[in-house]
């Protein structure tokens, strides 16, 4: 039923695709290109019991044994975003060429089980006549926007601007490899540009947004229509982010492949249960319960050299756990970890793990990390409790800590049971403060319950200036004659 319900809506997109041959016919007279480029963009989801890495594999497969063999084939591209969206694009010679392909990867039985992969309803497709053939060979990642423009624009003013973009400022950013435009049979736009790695694109965020140019450009987008995505190529080398998910995984497949991103010479521990190094990461392991450790990381997100995760774990019982990992030369070289029980639904029946994952705001990263740390130092060390609503939204915050309830009422209520109890919580010191887009992680040592030394990790999620959600492992610091090595907690 799904890959019926999946050929149905390609042939749906297909009929999009094709109609309005009037329009089409006008874009290309427009045009005074006698080699047009068709660039083919696909997003989707795959299904849940798809193994990331099978699809990879068999999506490689399909390139390489379908599409790269059918005539008008120019190029094509596999990406994943960090929300877990992939995306195909195929430049073809022609529109004819396009939807010759399409219609043969319809009915041909060989590309069957890929079909599958997809989950259906998350599919969408467009396709765009370009402005300049394919050149971008030796990128590693793109950036994807769609748009209409506002009723009424000159479009000769609008398309000059667009160009501005490219020569004025994107063409000037290290690691810019290519930018196209393009326009589809309807006139809806497309920005494609290439970079040659994620993080020479993410550091043109901020500094585009701040422009002038960009907002003259994007004051003539239609704001409903905008789409866009950022994509790491599959075939691209692995993210920090990516090697740590791997070793993390490597608890439920067995894979040792991932142990080589750990530097053999140099693993700083921190888990004070856990000795030194790689060995101590093997004896570890090797106190496994007979089913193993597992490991559903939730949540993970990169800064800089660091890499921050939120993980369900089977790990001598069911734990909540927040793991950072420090690279040096694309190797982890020191660890951080904070474990919890896990526990029942809060009063508000949310758990340690269930809420937004998506992340957005990239370039407002480091606007984020600032109001995380501002409230951890104003209000929780420094208990400044009248700037609570500066930092909190009051009408909007999601508590996920196990004894606690939503919104700034369950933040009161539970302060107030642990004065009348005489309980404390004290924030004395803020170690670090790691983020990414929207959610920031802050790493606290105090004071907790009865005052036992404590490690507080808090990851919030921040919009529009204020925390709105917020997950947390409070967990007790062990005497140092119990520390299995000499590293300290944080």
């Amino acid at each position: 039923m799904k890959y019926t319900f999946l050929l149905v809506c390609i042939a749906l997109m297909l009929g999009s695709c094709s109609s309005n041959k009037n329009n089409t016919e006008t874009a290309n007279k427009k045009s005074t290109m006698t080699d047009l480029t068709i660039m083919e963009v696909t997003s989707f989801n795959i299904n849940s019991s798809v193994d990331p890495m099978d699809f990879k594999t068999r999506d490689l497969q399909v390139q390489n044994d379908f599409t790269s063999k059918q005539p008008g084939f120019i190029k094509r591209q596999s990406g994943l975003n960090e929300n877990g969206e992939y995306v195909v694009v195929v430049f073809w010679k022609s529109m004819a060429n396009a939807n010759a392909s399409m219609s043969k990867f319809m009915s041909d039985a060989s590309v069957a089980d890929y079909a599958q992969m997809i989950d259906g309803p998350t599919m969408k497709m467009d396709r765009y006549t370009m402005d300049k053939p394919f050149s971008a060979d030796k990128s590693q990642f793109v950036e994807i926007m769609s748009f209409d423009v506002v009723a009424g624009t000159d479009m000769t003013k609008f398309n000059a601007l667009n160009k501005k973009v490219e020569t004025d400022f994107t063409s000037k950013e290290d690691g810019f490899v290519d930018r196209l435009m393009g326009v589809d049979e309807k006139g809806k736009q497309v920005v494609v540009i290439y970079w040659a790695s994620q993080v020479q694109s993410d550091a043109v965020l901020k500094p585009f947004m701040e422009a002038p140019l960009a907002g003259q450009f994007m004051s003539n987008m239609e704001p409903s229509s905008v789409a866009s995505g950022r994509y790491k190529f599959l075939d691209a080398p692995l993210s920090k982010k990516e090697k740590v998910v791997a070793l993390l995984n490597s608890f439920n497949t067995g894979d040792q492949t991932p142990i080589s991103y750990i530097n053999p010479n140099k693993y700083i521990q921190h888990n004070l249960g856990v000795a030194d190094g790689l060995a101590g990461f093997g004896a570890v392991m090797q106190h496994a319960p007979p089913g193993g450790f597992k490991a559903n990381v939730i949540r993970a997100f990169e800064d800089g050299e660091y890499v921050f995760t939120h993980t369900e774990y089977d790990f001598f019982g069911p734990k909540a756990g927040f793991d950072v990992f420090r690279f040096e030369n694309g190797q982890i070289v020191e660890h951080w970890d904070n474990l919890l029980d896990v526990q029942k639904p809060n009063p508000s029946g949310r758990t340690q793990f269930d809420g937004a994952t998506e992340m957005t705001d990239l370039y407002k990263t480091e606007a984020n990390k600032k109001i995380a740390e501002d409230f951890i130092t104003n209000v929780l060390l420094n208990h400044q409790m009248d700037k609570l609503t500066t930092y909190i939204n009051p009408t909007n915050y999601i508590q996920h800590n196990p004894s606690v309830a939503d919104g700034l009422d369950g933040f009161g209520a539970a302060m107030k049971y642990f004065a009348e109890n005489g309980l404390v919580m004290e924030y004395t010191k803020l170690h670090k403060v790691l983020g990414r887009g929207n959610f920031v992680l802050t790493m606290s040592e105090g004071k907790f319950g009865k005052g036992e030394l404590t490690a507080f990790y808090d990851l919030f999620r921040i919009e529009n200036g204020q925390i709105v959600e917020h997950w947390d492992v409070i967990s007790p610091i062990p005497a140092e004659s119990e520390w299995k090595n000499t590293n300290g907690k944080f």
